[in-house]
């Protein structure tokens, strides 16, 4: 069993987390610029045995697409041509910065600390990626 990959895409930034082997807890990963993004996870899936990839997918409070869609679509089109087989699934990410400053908060970072962007994008990737494990779990 591979493991489930979850991706928080940003025009600048990718967010990664991870599951552990036995897809029982949501890591972080890395944070990577979105321009080397598909090169970091072919160089990642070289080493480690991948089935899933969970994109958030970001909406509005009344459900609608966010603007930004219009750059996680083509992105996500290239993933399944980059890694065909591999299941791609949407989350909804609407509250994932807002819970990942929580967490900061919660863990005691510093202010300097919780300002850093790429931190942020990386929490928010574990958000992502616990948000479709506890989901998967309810079914």
């Amino acid at each position: 069993m591979g493991r489930i990959l979850a991706i928080d895409y940003g025009q600048k930034r990718v967010g990664l987390a991870v599951t552990d082997p036995l897809r029982i807890v949501a890591n972080g990963l890395d944070t990577v610029s979105t321009n080397d993004v598909i090169d970091y996870l072919k160089r990642y899936m070289d080493r480690e045995p991948v089935d899933k990839i969970v994109v958030g997918l970001p909406r509005q409070m009344n459900g609608e697409d966010s603007e930004s869609m219009k750059y996680i679509r083509p992105f996500v089109k290239r993933l399944g041509k980059e890694f065909p087989g591999l299941e791609i699934v949407f989350v909804d990410e609407r509250f994932t910065s807002v819970l990942a400053h929580k967490a900061m908060l919660d863990g005691g970072l510093r202010k300097k600390d919780r300002q850093n962007k790429a931190l942020v994008d990386k929490i928010s990737a574990v958000m992502i990626l616990q948000t479709y494990m506890e989901s998967s779990r309810n079914v």
